[in-house]
């Protein structure tokens, strides 16, 4: 998210007014400055940093300074490195005020057409493949819409994984927020993963996938739950996995779907 047209009046005072900017990249926050002619001393303040950086930001604001936080694009804080200069002030002792201004998560769940009554946010998912896996598998029941970040090179792999776990629930990928190359693509898990086996899309990404639905009242045949296990595994999930997505889709238990696989007891 970042159209410059998203600041607010607030968000431009509170940068004429504080002492220093604390920004993620000093080189995004000089055109948002330079765009509307503000002057202020930068320091950069970013995840690999972050350590260091933050304790000096304090001592600047104990000593007398008031400073701004800024992020690169959305939210301040919220998937950012500037959580960690929030609590660090809050421990502190030091009072924090607050500019709302655009969130990626909200913005994307606003314009997904899936259920916004409650909806949870998951953030970016693990670079790791197992644990990527083994963190989609902890939301199999999940029946809130749920909300993740990604990066377009991760995108495939990622899609690939959602669809392997939750079958052929809606999802809609949402890029480039209030930029010129917004996007919104609503389609199901197991489209999107075909559409962007190879690549993803350029640009900043958001995936808003539709929680799981009620149960049903008729439960299939073990022999079609084990067979949708099967089929989650040939995609490339682990057979305890596989076993626990389908035992979440189908409502039978998962040991009795890990043993009909073959792979004996269900642990």
């Amino acid at each position: 998210i970042g159209n410059l047209g998203d600041l607010s009046p607030r968000g431009l005072e509170a940068l004429r007014s504080c002492d220093f900017i604390a920004a993620e990249d000093t080189r995004v926050t000089l055109k948002i400055l330079n765009r509307f002619g503000i002057k202020k001393p930068m320091t950069s303040y970013f995840e690999h940093n972050k350590l260091l950086k933050g304790d000096l930001i304090i001592q600047r604001i104990l000593a007398g300074e008031t400073c701004a936080l800024v992020t690169d694009a959305g939210m301040p804080a919220v998937s950012d490195p500037g959580e960690l200069l929030v609590r660090q002030c809050a421990e502190a002792g030091i009072e924090i005020d607050l500019v709302p201004g655009p969130s990626a998560c909200v913005s994307a769940l606003a314009v997904s057409g899936l259920p916004t009554g409650r909806f949870t946010f998951e953030g970016f998912l693990p670079v790791n493949k197992l644990k990527r896996k083994e963190l989609i598998a902890s939301l199999l029941n999940e029946a809130r819409t749920m909300i993740f970040y990604e990066a377009p090179h991760k995108l495939p792999y990622t899609l690939r994984d959602l669809a392997a776990a939750f079958g052929a629930r809606k999802i809609a990928i949402v890029r480039e927020l209030t930029k010129i190359h917004f996007q919104v693509i609503r389609t199901t898990l197991p489209e999107a993963a075909e559409r962007f086996a190879q690549n993803g899309p350029r640009g900043e990404i958001v995936l808003v996938v539709a929680g799981k639905s009620p149960d049903k009242t008729v439960m299939p045949p073990l022999e079609e739950a084990v067979r949708t296990a099967n089929q989650k595994m040939a995609r490339g999930l682990p057979a305890s996995l596989a076993a626990k997505a389908a035992a979440a889709e189908t409502g039978h238990k998962k040991g009795d779907i890990y043993k009909m696989m073959g792979k004996g007891d269900a642990k």
